[in-house]
């Protein structure tokens, strides 16, 4: 038997919802395990994208560096940006994803930081994109729990 990891975190989801917390007293301790429970639902929401969502990432911000390249003044910056934009992922293991993803989002500060000090369309359009950049990772983290 080979377990599914989301199914089998359902399923421990669901039984501390539907077995355990009903039997469980106080009710402060009951709360807990229902607690418990919504963090092993993030947990499996997580698990099922955290490649996927990394990824896409990682791509939108090697595009967005290829396209500031040209307007970036600062020579060594633009060299590490147009480097950055022909990276590739060298594994699709989550934590050499998440750390590609770090490295990435520390040049987009970066990046952030030299277009704010320029004047001119072209910084203000990458500024721009930077921010929905930012807002679509935002929304790329979001959990599929609660209240939208």
């Amino acid at each position: 038997m080979k377990p599914e990891p989301s199914h089998a975190l359902e399923r421990l989801m669901q039984a501390l919802l539907t077995e355990l917390m009903p039997a469980v007293q106080p009710a402060y301790r009951q709360a807990g395990v229902g607690i418990q429970a919504m963090m092993i639902a993030a947990i499996r929401e997580e698990h099922d994208r955290a490649a996927a969502r990394r990824v896409e990432e990682n791509r939108a911000l090697r595009s967005l560096f290829a396209d500031a390249a040209p307007t970036v003044t600062d020579a060594a910056l633009r060299g590490r940006l147009g480097a950055a934009a022909q990276s590739e992922e060298a594994s699709l293991l989550v934590p050499d994803l998440e750390a590609s993803n770090g490295t990435l989002r520390s040049l987009l500060i970066e990046l952030h930081a030299h277009v704010e000090s320029l004047a001119g369309d072209a910084a203000r359009r990458i500024e721009a994109a930077i921010w929905r950049e930012l807002a679509a990772s935002t929304e790329r983290r979001k959990l599929g729990l609660g209240p939208c």
